[in-house]
């Protein structure tokens, strides 16, 4: 990114600083300002914010109700059958004017646009994810100019495309029969967010807008348009690296020279001398460094990255310069036949590394009400969690660039999709061009990250043709059909895509579909990667995934409601109370039967809640163990297995899903079981049949030794058995350490009135337990519990999460309890409080310590404290 200042309340980049020529030096203006937008077809113009939305613009005048209160969402069904336009007047500064090529740089219209300056139409937009840079320099005035953008109904513009077709292509979660047009799914013919359509967690919202900054920019003579560092070979003893610099010029000029510099140690790393050509040209500077400090994931060490900054000099002036932060490090999949199949799992810098982490999907709805802040919280919330991988899922978008800067800096993964999922897709002609380029877009803007791990195809369409039926279902209405849509689909994932990653980003794998088994079939549990949904979509038993196998599990889930003081923020009526009620049931998008789904597990695996507060807290305890026992589970399975993306991370509105997090970023108890489940090191019992077995879960990449506990406690503190040993743990890897007879540790103890405690301690004295029960929660004999707190100002250095919004006071809280409590759960009345632990197991007698950030004050979080357990 090219480093900028504000000059007069112009944005001009700092290259103008450092140059006594104006003539040479690109100047940014964003047109941001004094926007007003109307439908269409009336005439009242209304303030408007850029960027932003139609909705949220509608919101802003108090023109439409909040779409995620209650049961609004079908009260805003008719925006997106109606044409808006917006408009705005801008003026260039005379510098500006001065430069001899003016661009009008679109990052993002969404999604069918015509833009006129001064009633001069400049571009016909079609697609939400591509830039648009249209030069502007023989339209702009020196007075004040017009810049208008008529943007048009998606659903009126692809109706069109969708009856001119005798066949359909499939499109599971479009959500037509929720205000689309006559039962007609078109999401499919827009480049556009799929998830605006509705999804199985989000409501149908399909928006318009300008939702990217539009800027102005000015330059003369030459500038730099892009730089791609390549790592040709990293090991580490030795970086290689070239530099392409792609430079347009509009004039030939001699003995330029193009420096690249180490920023921290002021050290050049490469220089050439060269004549520019008029047009655009790539220069390459490679350039080596001997003994790199390579970037790590979360985890696995630091994720360093080095500051390089790339100069145009020409007679000694820098008349165009960009400083880029890039992470240096070997990143490979390997895939490797054995003999149970192929194996999958990621390479980062000679190391494998174990995935662990989360399906992320776009924050909101109206993705301009997402601010930096908000993407700061949720990457830190996966590094809070001990993650080290998120996967970008195809039904959203490439996401803004400050999501990609944060997972740099903190060492988190991106699988990254192309925004293709669940669908057939007519790419073809002038879309699968448009695509093409879309793709091209994104693939040169991120392949800087590091953290950028593969680009995938699409999310679950290659699965849908073979395990799904669809290609079965179209030979069935004809051959012909079948072919031409199975040849799209060939055309776009085995041919487009790969040859754009493989042309502008070489050194990252293409990865055709998720989940992906090899080409010619559907995905499998003994090949790459494997969305895994027998628990929760056909009703298997949560136990199953004990025995699930999979290479790499790249998606599963279990759903739960957010906890109850956040169902207040979107239903706060006692009449909605009730998880069959209108209000719940609209917040509910995976089927009519989704709630009835979730009884019907918390029925058989827990004693049925007295009332509706306790539903929400025993489904979230539900969710939370049905995902505890997968990711222990896959981790536990390494190196068969070698990664674990649950679904999902976030949510895009108020509503019953997969999350570990709910939309306004509270910790549900899974997210607190993920922290624990994904730390480095993981102590993990499993009983089967008459055998419990203590495996220990290393991440590190060197082996230590340590101290294993393991203890069988009944319910008021008595210890049953107990045993400690000096363990030898191994890098990376799991390992059965400890085995134990069930019946000769129980004591004819019956297995409902104790538990499992294991504790390791490692050679630095830090400590790693869990809890295990051997039997369900509903056959297990908990005590009754009466808990003891403290509460006391806490002074502290840092923040207790960086995963939420800071608030005003920070508490120190200990807890105790005489007996075993399961799934403490704490909560007060702060949708912005956070508790440093929660849904926690107590032991008997043991004082735990906890932190609690709150705008409360000390009374009225004592008035408003709930402590509670199974």
């Amino acid at each position: 990114m090219k480093t900028k200042q504000l000059i007069n309340g112009t944005i001009v980049s700092c290259a103008f600083l450092a140059a006594t020529s104006i003539s040479a030096q690109p100047l940014t203006m964003e047109i941001n300002q004094n926007w007003q937008f109307k439908q269409a077809r009336l005439s009242n113009w209304h303030a408007a914010k850029v960027p932003g939305v139609v909705q949220t613009d509608l919101m802003a005048n108090d023109m439409l109700p909040d779409p995620f209160y209650r049961l609004n969402e079908k009260e805003v069904q008719w925006v997106d059958k109606e044409d808006w336009e917006y408009k705005t007047t801008f003026q260039l500064t005379p510098k500006m004017l001065e430069q001899q090529h003016i661009v009008m740089n679109l990052e993002g219209l969404d999604t069918y646009a015509d833009v006129y300056i001064n009633d001069s139409l400049v571009l016909q937009a079609n697609n939400m994810f591509r830039t648009w840079n249209i030069p502007v320099t023989k339209l702009v005035k020196t007075d004040m100019n017009t810049l208008r953008v008529f943007f048009h109904s998606p659903l009126k513009h692809d109706l069109a495309k969708f009856d001119a077709l005798d066949f359909q292509y499939f499109a599971t979660n479009d959500q037509s029969e929720n205000g689309g047009l006559f039962d007609k799914k078109l999401s499919v013919f827009a480049r556009k967010a799929g998830y605006h359509y509705g999804w199985d967690w989000g409501p149908r919202l399909v928006t318009m807008g300008i939702w990217k900054p539009i800027n102005i920019v000015a330059w003369s003579d030459a500038r730099i348009d892009d730089i791609y560092m390549e790592q040709t070979k990293v090991t580490k003893s030795k970086a290689s690296l070239d530099a392409q610099i792609k430079v347009t010029v509009d004039h030939p000029i001699t003995d330029a020279s193009i420096r690249v510099t180490d920023v921290v140690n002021d050290k050049v790393m490469a220089e050439k001398t060269i004549d520019l050509k008029d047009g655009d040209q790539i220069i390459h500077c490679p350039f080596t460094i001997h003994h790199p400090k390579l970037w790590w994931t979360n985890g696995l060490g630091e994720a360093h990255r080095y500051q390089f900054k790339t100069e145009v000099i020409v007679h000694d002036k820098v008349i165009d310069f960009e400083v880029q932060k890039i992470g240096i490090r070997s990143l490979k999949v390997i895939q490797k036949k054995d003999q149970y199949g192929t194996g999958f799992y990621f390479e980062l810098n000679g190391e494998p590394v174990f995935a662990k982490g989360a399906n992320y999907i776009p924050q909101d709805n109206f993705l301009t009400r997402v601010s930096d802040a908000d993407y700061t919280k949720t990457v830190m919330s996966a590094v809070e969690a001990n993650m080290n991988m998120l996967r970008v899922w195809g039904g959203g978008l490439y996401e803004k660039d400050v999501f990609y800067d944060l997972c740099d800096e903190h060492g988190i993964l991106v699988w990254q999709d192309f925004m293709f999922a669940c669908s057939m897709y007519p790419a073809q002609g002038e879309l699968l061009e448009n695509i093409r380029q879309e793709a091209i877009d994104n693939v040169i803007r991120l392949r800087n990250y590091a953290c950028i791990a593969l680009w995938c195809g699409n999310n679950e369409c290659q699965d849908a043709w073979y395990n799904w039926g669809w290609g079965k279902q179209y030979e069935s209405q004809s051959s012909a059909i079948a072919a031409k849509v199975w040849k799209e689909f060939s055309d776009l994932y085995y041919v487009t895509l790969p040859e754009v990653v493989a042309k502008y980003a070489p050194e990252t794998y293409y990865h055709p579909s998720s989940p992906f088994g090899g080409k010619g079939h559907g995905s499998n549990d003994h090949s790459g990667d494997r969305h895994y949904w027998a628990v929760w979509h056909a009703k298997a038993p949560i136990e199953n995934y004990n025995t699930e196998r999979a290479r790499f599990f790249s998606e599963y889930g279990f759903q739960s409601f957010p906890e109850y003081i956040s169902v207040l923020q979107y239903a706060p009526e006692a009449r909605d109370w009730d998880i069959h009620s209108d209000v719940m049931m609209s917040h509910q998008r995976g089927g009519e039967n989704a709630n009835s789904l979730i009884e019907s597990y918390m029925s058989n695996e827990y004693y049925r809640p007295k009332d509706f507060k306790k539903f929400l807290y025993v489904n979230q305890v539900l969710q939370g163990d049905a995902i505890k026992t997968a990711m222990e589970a896959h981790r536990r399975d390494m190196p068969y297995c070698m990664g674990t993306l649950f679904w999902q991370i976030n949510d895009c509105w108020p509503v019953a899903s997969w999350s570990s997090r709910d939309y306004y970023g509270r910790w549900k108890a899974q997210h607190y079981f993920t922290k624990k489940a994904y730390d480095d090191i993981l102590v993990s019992p499993y009983a089967k049949d008459d055998k419990l077995s203590i495996y220990v879960v290393s991440d590190r990449l060197k082996n230590f030794v340590g101290h294993l506990e393991v203890q069988v406690i009944t319910f008021d503190g008595k210890m049953v058995f107990g045993n400690r040993q000096r363990v030898h743990v191994k890098a990376n890897g799991s390992h059965v350490l400890a085995d134990y007879d069930i019946d000769t540790i129980l004591q004819q103890y019956n297995k409902k009135e104790v538990f499992i405690f294991a504790k390791l301690t490692d050679n630095n004295q830090k400590v790693y337990e869990n809890t295990y029960e051997l039997l369900k929660q509903k056959e297990m004999n908990y005590p009754k519990v009466k808990f003891d707190y403290t509460l006391d100002c806490a002074k502290i250095s840092k923040p207790i999460t960086a995963s939420m919004d800071q608030t005003v006071h920070n508490y120190k809280m200990t807890i105790t309890a005489p007996v075993f409590a399961r799934a403490v759960h704490l909560m007060v009345n702060d949708i912005k409080s956070f508790f440093s632990d929660n849904y926690f197991d107590l032991l008997p007698g043991q004082t735990k310590t906890i932190y609690l950030s709150t705008n409360l004050d000390k009374d009225q979080i004592k008035e408003s404290l709930l402590i509670e357990s199974l």
